[in-house]
């Protein structure tokens, strides 16, 4: 129900309320104020458009904006998020922006507008209309996608990752937040995508400073520059367009192992310039080079057989690398580290690291090779040994070695006898010192002779006893006597029998048997007990000869075949001579003959 009363109380008479109304009207402020909730006249309502609208409030997370159409839009306050201060920042109520018109109307009439989408259009016109393909551009990384690296120019830029050096980068995501400068590639408006290339942009920067550094560059020269890459035999150096090798036998006048040792990755440098291919744009770099060789003196620094205290920093099969300074190495050779002990291989006398005392023994500085001994900083036990081991002494030693000719018995260590064959046995024919002695066996003998010069000991086994052939032998051994003997040994003209241990005898292949034989397999083997008899002893050339058919005969049958034999022996002695002949002609005759000596009368 309505309540008049009230109606009254409140109520303006007509002619008041009349002029208040045209006093509001003819105020200059409203009507501006009526002006500008106008809609421009040219601003037109159609999709994917950019249209001006006013913020009018902010609801929650909507933002309601209206850009003169018969309805507000309403956009989400997502939209504002600023990628920089990470947040985001609501418009204020009257703020005047620019927003894309999506749809004219939704599904329940509503205008559809966009503040992203209208600031993107914008950035993205704004770039295109300021650059061209081949423009060089500036912008940060922001983020690392698949593939490569979003840059930032004004709009997100697509950097691919064979792109972002001129040499591939470990992680492309150390570039994340950098300001990079890059060149454009490909600009597809259709797409609204843009490639860009930073190693494009170094590659021709390099170019141009790479002419210039070759026009200007000299062998000689001292020049800055920047490692940019290490590899086992050496380093590459950024001289600003080419890069130089510093090979590693060029860092240090000293041992260089590894180039890390030296320098490392972006570490700025100063080098000299040793080589300059132009035409195959190489140039070879050093660092030692700036400081003179320590072999320019090293004759006078390091004389023959001065003797010096270096560091063991290398240890070869044939020898060990002493350094004597920074620069300078010499070798001792595995044959110069001692005067006795026999060396299988360096490492048993010194290690990588010791200090050791050498003499200088040869130089050869174009070569920048030293030879260094070890030994001969010690006393050459050789020096004494004459002295010491004089012909006669009585030694023991050890069997170090078997050859073919003897042994090798070790007096003391590092001195070596030799126990020829001939010098084991008086009486038995020794083919292998094996037959005698073995490896390992102590042995007592006599050193017959002491060559110092040569550093050789001849032993004796046999030298120990008196030579039985003198008196022994031929006292218990006369013509005629049977022995009884084993078989030893067959040859081609006869067979060895061992009469005792070590004294042999020849039974010759004609005194086998009382008939002629072709093979003494025939008649004996190599085992069998025979009775045979001797014929003679000859104790000079420590032989008995023994016969097996003479067992049987009569005095008288023996000294009829020794009579037999003796006139067949001088028959042979009798026989002329056959003269030499030459050539191919069948006439007798000297091929040359010598002319007479003359003597003082002629």
């Amino acid at each position: 129900m309505v309540n008049r009363n009230l109606l009254r109380q409140f109520d303006l008479p007509e002619m008041e309320l009349q002029q208040e109304l045209e006093a509001a009207f003819r105020r200059e402020d409203v009507e501006s104020d009526i002006e500008s909730w106008l809609p421009p006249e040219e601003q037109q309502f159609e999709t994917n458009k950019i249209v001006t609208g006013r913020v009018i409030n902010v609801i929650g997370e909507d933002v309601l904006v209206d850009v003169g159409y018969k309805s507000e839009g309403v956009i989400d306050l997502k939209e504002w998020y600023d990628e920089g201060l990470d947040k985001v920042v609501p418009p204020k109520p009257g703020e005047e922006i620019q927003v894309l018109l999506d749809a004219v109307e939704d599904e329940s009439g509503a205008i559809v507008l966009s503040y992203r989408k209208a600031k993107r259009q914008k950035e993205w016109e704004d770039v295109i209309a300021k650059h061209k393909e081949g423009d060089v551009v500036s912008g940060v990384v922001n983020r690392k996608i698949k593939g490569g690296l979003l840059v930032n120019i004004g709009v997100n830029v697509f950097l691919p990752a064979s792109q972002v050096d001129i040499r591939r980068p470990p992680d492309i995501a150390d570039y994340i937040g950098r300001t990079i400068e890059c060149k454009i590639l490909k600009i597809d408006e259709a797409r609204r995508n843009i490639v860009v290339s930073r190693r494009k942009l170094l590659e021709d920067q390099r170019e141009d400073m790479k002419k210039k550094l070759l026009s200007e560059i000299q062998e000689g020269q001292i020049r800055k520059g920047v490692v940019k890459n290490i590899a086992e035999f050496g380093a590459f150096v950024d001289l600003g367009g080419i890069d130089g090798l510093l090979h590693i036998t060029d860092m240090s006048w000293g041992r260089v192992s590894n180039p890390h040792e030296v320098v490392h990755i972006d570490q700025p440098l100063e080098v000299y310039i040793i080589k300059v291919e132009r035409e195959k744009e190489k140039i070879a770099l050093g660092l030692k080079q700036k400081s003179a060789s320590p072999w320019a003196d090293v004759e006078a620094k390091y004389p023959i057989t001065s003797r010096h205290s270096g560091e063991v920093v290398n240890v070869m099969s044939y020898g060990a690398f002493v350094k004597l300074e920074p620069g300078i190495e010499g070798l001792v050779h595995i044959s110069e580290m001692s005067w006795t002990k026999r060396i299988n291989h360096p490492s048993e006398i010194v290690s990588i690291g010791d200090q050791i005392e050498v003499q200088v023994l040869n130089i050869n500085k174009d070569k920048q090779e030293i030879s260094l001994g070890m030994k001969q900083v010690q006393p050459n036990p050789w020096d004494k040994v004459a002295e010491r081991y004089p012909p006669g002494t009585i030694i023991t030693g050890v069997v170090r070695n078997l050859t073919n000719y003897g042994a090798f018995i070790e007096i003391e260590e590092g001195i070596d006898g030799l126990l020829h064959v001939s010098d084991m046995s008086w009486v038995r024919k020794v083919a292998h010192p094996s037959e005698v002695v073995n490896k390992g066996d102590k042995v007592t003998c006599q050193v017959l002779n002491v060559d110092q010069e040569r550093k050789r000991i001849a032993l004796g086994l046999k030298q120990m006893a008196s030579d039985p052939w003198e008196g022994d032998i031929p006292g218990r051994y006369h013509p005629g006597e049977v022995k009884k003997g084993k078989v030893t040994k067959l040859t081609n003209f006869g067979v060895f029998v061992e009469l005792e241990a070590g004294l042999e005898g020849l039974l010759h292949i004609s005194e086998l048997a009382d008939h002629k034989i072709e093979s003494p397999e025939e008649v004996v083997k190599v085992g069998d007990e025979i009775e045979v008899k001797v014929l003679r002893v000859d104790a000079a050339d420590r032989k008995i000869g023994l016969s097996r058919k003479q067992l049987h005969m009569t005095p008288e049958e023996i000294e009829e075949a020794n009579q037999e034999a003796a006139a067949a022996a001088a028959s042979q002695a009798a026989k002329p001579q056959r003269e030499l002949r030459g050539g191919t002609g069948t006439a007798g005759g000297q091929l040359i003959t010598m002319p007479e000596t003359p003597t003082e009368s002629q």
